[in-house]
């Protein structure tokens, strides 16, 4: 009851000042009344955060379940899961560092997501009613799902069609999705510090591109974008969202890819 603490205190000063009349004994009711109303506050708080947690424990679950799940099924979209394919999905389970818990529940629902039986359809409803539209979080979802796609070199036809899908259930246009791909092609350059050797224009050239640039864009543009994607891939901010602990490691790794890129260009550019 949101007012329970304004009646108790408020009851309370009444009957302590049974004895007293005029003013004095108005103004302790009225104070006890505020102080019980600051009570109520602060429960109300109290409880709001509570559920805030376990919605937070919610979203962390399905995006667990849902990762895995469709991998598998994106694994299996062209008909086969090749043993390159399982290699990937394992070293994704790495880049994640999950426990050895974690690792057998992700290898069950990565072979229930290639099961015939698997509705891509409905898991992908179930993991954007869990999280409500918040774009950071789909796009870090996606991301994962590209980790491993990208991996072989190469998304076939039926691989995309059903990443098309999923993206759509997930609010996330074609545009939107072309995008992210090319950002993140170009960000793999630059990630791990195993860059190939290129001159110093192809590296400036892949550096845009991992930020979603061109030469063209003003100085203004390149911090703007390098802090947005900072933003975007913030730990502390993808955690309180609801991001699993064990997805942090591919934020903290695309943190370093997008700095990588904006350190290059800074160079370039001659600007601090």
């Amino acid at each position: 009851m949101p007012w329970i603490g304004k009646i108790i205190v408020g009851a309370l000063a009444f009957l302590l000042t049974s004895g007293m009349s005029g003013p004095g004994r108005l103004v302790i009711i009225v104070l006890g009344v505020m102080w019980g109303h600051q009570f109520d506050k602060a429960r109300a708080a109290a409880g709001s955060r509570s559920r805030l947690g376990g919605a937070s424990s919610d979203v962390q679950r399905e995006f667990f379940r849902s990762t895995f799940l469709i991998m598998g099924h994106l694994a299996k979209a062209d008909g086969r899961v090749s043993q390159e394919e399982i290699s990937a999905a394992r070293s994704v389970m790495h880049q994640l560092r999950l426990g050895p818990d974690q690792v057998r529940e992700a290898i069950g629902l990565f072979s229930e997501g290639k099961s015939a039986g698997f509705d891509l359809d409905t898991q992908v409803a179930r993991l954007n009613a869990a999280l409500r539209g918040q774009k950071l979080l789909v796009r870090s979802f996606l991301e994962i799902q590209f980790y491993l796609l990208l991996s072989n070199g190469s998304i076939d036809a039926a691989e995309r069609d059903s990443l098309w899908r999923i993206a759509a259930g997930l609010g996330f246009s074609r545009v939107e999705l072309a995008q992210l791909e090319a950002i993140l092609r170009a960000q793999q350059t630059f990630g791990g510090g195993q860059r190939p050797a290129a001159s110093p224009e192809q590296d400036l050239v892949q550096a845009y591109k991992a930020l979603g640039l061109t030469s063209e864009s003003s100085d203004k543009e390149v911090k703007t974008a390098y802090r947005r994607l900072m933003n975007q891939h913030h730990p502390d901010k993808l955690m309180a969202k609801g991001l699993p602990d064990s997805m942090l490691e591919v934020s903290k790794e695309k943190t370093r890819e997008i700095l990588a890129a904006y350190e290059v260009i800074k160079k370039a550019r001659g600007f601090k």
